[in-house]
């Protein structure tokens, strides 16, 4: 079916639509954990566009899956909402481009052994040569419980659909008008530029009243060894402070969850914890740690890390900076450890050396940049959507063979030779 909108030049009226449908042979690779061989499948897809536009047209194109390359294993259930499709379509004749296609994730639960249900990818192109432009599919990836299973075509594809483009001044009467000799026409106001204020940073205590000082979102690259292998991938950390006596007490914040759980996880299972590294004046390390989950996590449902909380008892005076470093997930008897490749400086504090506080102690979680001051805060985004998330967060006892199958979207067809 046709999605509706689809024949549509963005901002301009309804043009007569097109839409065809194409078939090719396709190879599918598991991510690596998962220890699946490469799957062949056949996919067939429909490309919807406008059969006629106007060089200057900015058109919507739309990638439907008709039929999947095979079903879901007999692994796993996938929940609703679990799984997002994105891929390349290739534009070529009068105009060559690749047009970065993505769907929501938005899919009806998809039992173990049912067919594959994913939703539609749309995408835009900016026409700039009159002539046909052709469309056609190219690659695509499935992410689902937050890895990627990667699909390419393994024959010539056809075109799926054909963009008639003309010339912008193309006797529509739709161009620019030419303005009135006489004057009469209002000139277009001139809006006067606008500064855009900067935030000014305050990463240390300027007066004896201040208690609370916000640090900087910073992103960190994690290198994560997890019960079932290594992930990397990088998450913005922010560490908020108040000041308490001579001592702060310390908040690491994450603004929502990291990944979707692949099991039901009971309450209190689910420990996190992290090691802020100091520097500057002050070295060593501060722990901080967020509660167990309070309830039950679904599967299908988002990990949430709670804030991380934790004292600060200066060892040296001055200019201390602090950092992200080890981050630590104990689930189910399980570790999964986080250590950054590379981390900067989140908060900067003026502190007061306090008798058996910080300085001299041992160092962990890699080292850490000077110069970052604090900015205004507000909480650290941590997204799944996010072109990258921390995957490797949400893995507990008992579902590494979970996430070892289900993350590969596609049933074996027929294997490759």
């Amino acid at each position: 079916m046709l999605v509706g909108g689809a024949g549509l030049l963005l901002g301009l009226a309804a043009v007569p639509a097109q839409a065809a449908e194409v078939s090719y042979q396709t190879e599918c690779i598991p991510p690596a954990i998962s220890g699946l061989p490469p799957v062949q499948g056949t996919t067939t897809v429909e490309i919807s566009a406008p059969a006629t536009a106007k060089v200057g047209d900015e058109v919507e194109v739309v990638w439907t899956f008709v039929q999947a390359a095979s079903k879901n294993p007999d692994i796993v259930d996938l929940p609703a909402n679990s799984v997002q499709p994105s891929g390349t379509l290739k534009a070529a004749g009068a105009q060559v481009a690749d047009i970065a296609m993505q769907g929501p994730r938005e899919n009806p639960p998809i039992p173990k052994g049912g067919a594959m249900v994913l939703s539609d990818m749309k995408g835009t192109l900016k026409l700039t040569t009159p002539g046909a432009v052709t469309l056609t599919p190219d690659a695509y990836a499935i992410n689902a419980l937050s890895t990627d299973t990667k699909c390419a075509p393994q024959e010539a594809v056809k075109s799926a659909a054909t963009i008639n483009v003309t010339p912008e001044d193309g006797g529509s009467g739709t161009g620019s008008p030419t303005p009135d000799p006489t004057g009469s026409e209002s000139p277009t106001p001139t809006t006067p530029p606008t500064s855009t204020p900067t935030d000014t940073p305050s990463p240390t205590a300027t007066g004896p009243g201040q208690t609370d000082f916000t640090g900087k979102e910073v992103q960190v690259p994690y290198e994560c060894k997890t019960p079932i292998g290594d992930k990397n991938a990088t998450s913005p950390v922010q560490i908020n402070a108040r000041k308490n006596g001579g001592s702060f007490d310390l908040t690491v914040k994450f603004k929502k969850s990291v990944m979707d759980s692949p099991a039901t996880i009971p309450k209190d299972s689910v420990k996190p914890s992290m090691e802020v590294v100091l520097g500057g004046a002050d070295t060593g390390t501060v722990h901080v740690e967020g509660p167990t989950n309070a309830e039950e996590i679904k599967a299908g449902d988002p990990i949430e890390i709670p804030d991380l909380t934790g004292t600060y008892k200066p060892g040296a005076s001055g200019e201390s900076t602090l950092s992200p470093g080890v981050l630590t997930i104990e689930a189910l008897g399980t570790t999964t450890t986080c250590t950054p490749a590379k981390t900067e400086v989140s908060l900067t504090l003026d502190t007061t050396e306090q008798e058996g506080g910080a300085s001299g102690g041992s160092s962990s979680g890699g080292g850490s940049s000077s110069g970052g001051k604090t900015p205004d805060g507000g909480l650290a985004e941590t997204g799944a959507d996010d072109q990258s998330t921390l995957k490797a967060l949400g893995l507990v006892a008992g579902t590494a063979v979970l996430l070892g199958g289900a993350v590969f979207t596609f049933m074996p067809g027929r294997r490759a030779r």
